[in-house]
């Protein structure tokens, strides 16, 4: 197959897809990756089938045709193709939640610098970065990230970019239960994609309504958040998006317990843990998990919701969860409490404070947890965050944190 049948091949493919039509759109380009001998168009194909495959859910397969990307973008020597196989190899991690992979693969692109085409990626490249250090619990640095992201998207006028960089944030102020900024970064991301987004595929409204309606959830709006959760999967049902499906499952899930109504709630768990356990989104189910236990605690089912929590804790502590292990603790010693059993009461308290510790999750100022209750929070430029009340009352002439990191003692 010659260089303008393997593009015309290609663009069948694509028109395909965009039909909604992802399996005969698959079959086509493998038939292309089989037969061409033209790497360019054999580089493009695969992004092709990269992109299709993660928005399947199927990460590993996705990862696999990363893999076969970087052997044929080093074949063809160019430093943009290198630059993108590499972004897709940390996406395709990212995905699977193999976090600290994520960040080496990032730190790779962002040092290849090529020409303009690889230093417009990077705003992608620290999307990707910035959401692995918030799946290992590293906020400061995740912050740094988007923050940078959003940058290159203000930069380069990338409207789509700047529309992911925000449901990120949604999802990162979450969190950190700033529910405020957790819903004005989704809505931003909605605003984007009524003004901008006519020809862009649906993905990026129904990411933006499912970050509305966790964040409406969280502040008990749930009403609004069934309509913004409804609306997201019905386009993930329409487009065989299943990462989707299993988050918006999980969100009815969780409005429904917020109702109490807990047996409406279960088997919305479960078809979101089948889903999550069939593409591999670990994180996801972590939540799922930890959305069970409170259910068994609202039962007042204490073993079973236990049991969840050991499931949860052996994930969390496999990925480097560390915001997955506190909220761990943290429903351990309110059901040993329950229990009066004193010892493990105990053990979890001084783990959920070396969480606390280790993540930063206090502010600087007042010395109050950050991420325990709902609270406005101000980032500074260091991406250290504060209560927001504490900045406006104390000032700042310099970041606290920073000051104080600086006069640590060092070996003598």
């Amino acid at each position: 197959m010659g260089q303008d049948q393997t593009k015309q091949q290609i663009e069948k493919g694509l028109h395909l897809y965009q039909s909604n039509q992802t399996e005969k759109a698959l079959r086509v380009w493998m038939r292309v990756l089989e037969k061409s001998a033209d790497p360019a168009g054999r580089f493009r194909v695969l992004g092709c089938l990269i992109t299709a495959h993660a928005e399947m859910g199927r990460y590993k397969d996705m990862l696999k045709f990363a893999v076969v990307q970087i052997d044929t973008a080093r074949e063809l020597e160019d430093p943009d193709f290198l630059t993108e196989s590499y972004l897709n190899l940390a996406r395709s991690n990212e995905k699977l939640c193999e976090f600290q992979k994520t960040i080496s693969y990032c730190k790779t692109c962002l040092n290849m610098q090529g020409t303009t085409v690889s230093v417009q990626l990077n705003g992608q490249v620290s999307l990707s970065m910035g959401n692995a250090f918030l799946g290992l619990s590293i906020f400061q640095k995740a912050l740094e990230c988007f923050e940078k992201a959003l940058r290159y998207a203000h930069n380069n006028d990338d409207k789509m970019l700047e529309c992911r960089v925000c449901c990120s944030l949604g999802n990162f102020y979450t969190q950190i239960k700033d529910y405020e900024k957790a819903l004005f970064f989704p809505c931003k991301a909605a605003e984007l994609v009524n003004d901008y987004g006519k020809g862009w595929s649906l993905k990026y409204r129904a990411m933006s309504q499912y970050h509305m309606a966790v964040a409406y959830r969280k502040l008990g709006r749930l009403a609004d958040a069934m309509d913004c959760c409804e609306e997201s999967m019905k386009i993930a049902l329409q487009h065989g998006d299943r990462p989707l499906q299993a988050l918006c499952l999980l969100c009815f899930a969780d409005i429904h317990r917020s109702r109490r109504d807990v047996q409406t709630a279960f088997p919305r768990y479960d078809s979101s843990m089948s889903i999550m356990t069939e593409i591999g989104n670990r994180l996801g189910l972590i939540q799922v998990l930890l959305g069970m236990t409170k259910c068994w605690m609202i039962q007042k089912e204490l073993d079973k919701a236990l049991e969840s929590i050991e499931k949860a804790q052996e994930l969390a502590e496999g990925l480097g969860n560390k915001l997955g292990l506190l909220k761990l603790h943290c429903l351990c010693e309110r059901i040993y409490r329950t229990k009066e059993q004193q010892r493990e009461l105990r053990d979890h308290v001084v783990k959920f404070h070396e969480c606390v510790e280790e993540m930063e999750l206090y502010c600087g100022m007042c010395g109050e947890s950050i991420g325990e209750k709902n609270n406005q929070l101000q980032a500074l430029p260091c991406s250290h965050f504060f209560h927001l009340k504490c900045l406006q009352t104390n000032g700042t002439r310099g970041c606290p944190n920073c000051r104080r990191l600086s006069v640590k003692p060092g070996y003598v």
